[in-house]
């Protein structure tokens, strides 16, 4: 269940369908979506109170023209002590000010496309040279996942956005499953397991993840760009 609360002229929380409506009659022309994390405030544009629950969330959803910012907060649901259908996820999207700017570190899908290839030279490396290829359970169940993510491949976004779009993102997806495999590896046999080895593959792969991000960010805003450029 997704409601939003706290948007203009709306007393009481709303459903996803009505709260799109009133944003597009408040101006909105489009959404971007932003992927922050903390030292890296990507997608974002401000104010500082907008930034700081973005960042907490390490999400958010920017309506383009509207001057507003929704950001989610996720809550499980259910009977006390429940489990399994009897509990739900229930999203309740806060809408806040946003500024009307440039979204900080957001890349071309040209640039992207490029990163990402040197990224994902890098990640192979990295997952060689620690020797996780075939790193156990956990590994290969990133793997998996990953593959079926693949399958999906041209689901992944709506119509209307551009071939390059879909070739950026699955490229992303592709790094970010690598660099699962690599951060789950360590607690198995196989994998680099000291603590020194487990920071030093942290460090080798933080930048590589920042491209995958970077990468996503721009996959999804690409339709709004195409527009407004």
């Amino acid at each position: 269940m997704h409601r939003v609360v706290d948007l203009p002229g709306e007393e009481a929380p709303v459903g996803l369908t009505l709260a799109l409506g009133r944003l597009r009659r408040l101006g909105a022309v489009g959404l971007r979506v932003a992927l922050p994390v903390p030292g890296h405030p990507l997608g974002l544009s401000g104010p500082p109170e907008f930034n700081a629950r973005a960042l907490e969330a390490e999400e958010a959803v920017l309506a383009v023209g509207a001057g507003l910012g929704l950001v989610p907060e996720a809550y499980e649901a259910g009977p006390e002590g429940g489990s399994g259908p009897d509990v739900h996820i229930e999203v309740v999207w806060r809408c806040l000010p946003a500024r009307e700017a440039p979204p900080a570190d957001v890349p071309s899908l040209g640039e992207a496309e490029r990163e990402l290839a040197e990224a994902l030279r890098e990640a192979t490396e990295v997952l060689s040279k620690l020797d996780v290829a075939g790193a156990g359970p956990v590994a290969q169940a990133a793997l998996e996942a990953y593959r079926a993510r693949a399958e999906a491949g041209r689901k992944v976004l709506a119509p209307g956005y551009p071939p390059r779009a879909v070739r950026v993102l699955e490229l992303a997806q592709r790094v970010g499953a690598l660099i699962d495999i690599a951060q789950q590896a360590g607690g198995e046999h196989g994998g680099a397991v000291s603590s020194s080895e487990i920071a030093a593959r942290a460090e080798a792969l933080r930048p590589v993840e920042r491209t995958a991000r970077r990468a996503q960010v721009a996959a999804y805003n690409s339709a709004v760009e195409e527009r407004q450029g």
